[in-house]
């Protein structure tokens, strides 16, 4: 089945490259960036500025082909592409949650973002705690003895492409 998907605005970050971004946004604590929204689309901006985050929905423009199984930044061992956030997907549809610090007309500035410049928008949602957050039990590979080693500082960056 053909999807049909459109830009509503353009992400820009200081991050130019894979290499040095943070793999999640968790990890991107402090960075600044900006989303701007196209035209016809700033009208649903009202009331967002409420929102102290909001989920952002972009296309991976730059990630490689699709591959079914990948070794992901956090391991050193292969795993099926969808128990990963790898972005090299079939539809490479990326998420974050950005804290949002202010909105200027048709500008949003952001903060906490791991998002490569230029990244295409899709759309955004706001974040809500009641429906966003769950206690989380299982991790599948990501856990500690599954994988042998711990998070050291808490900082992962993409390694080269």
């Amino acid at each position: 089945m053909a999807l049909q998907m459109q830009s509503i605005g353009v992400i820009h970050s200081p991050y130019t490259q894979a290499t040095g971004t943070p793999i999640q946004f968790v990890y991107a604590e402090g960075t600044e960036g900006t989303v701007e929204i196209c035209a016809p689309f700033v009208e649903g901006l009202a009331d967002l500025e409420g929102f102290d985050r909001i989920w952002l929905l972009y296309w991976c423009h730059r990630s490689g082909s699709p591959r079914m199984r990948v070794i992901p930044y956090r391991d050193t061992r292969e795993h099926g592409l969808f128990a990963t956030r790898a972005p090299a997907r079939p539809n490479p549809i990326g998420l974050s949650c950005v804290e949002l610090v202010r909105i200027e007309r048709h500008v949003l500035h952001i903060r906490n973002l791991d998002i490569l410049d230029g990244t295409p928008l899709l759309d955004i949602k706001p974040y809500v705690p009641a429906f966003d957050s769950f206690r989380t039990v299982r991790t599948g590979w990501l856990t500690k003895e599954r994988t042998g080693r711990m998070i050291a500082d808490g900082r992962f960056h993409r390694r080269t492409e």
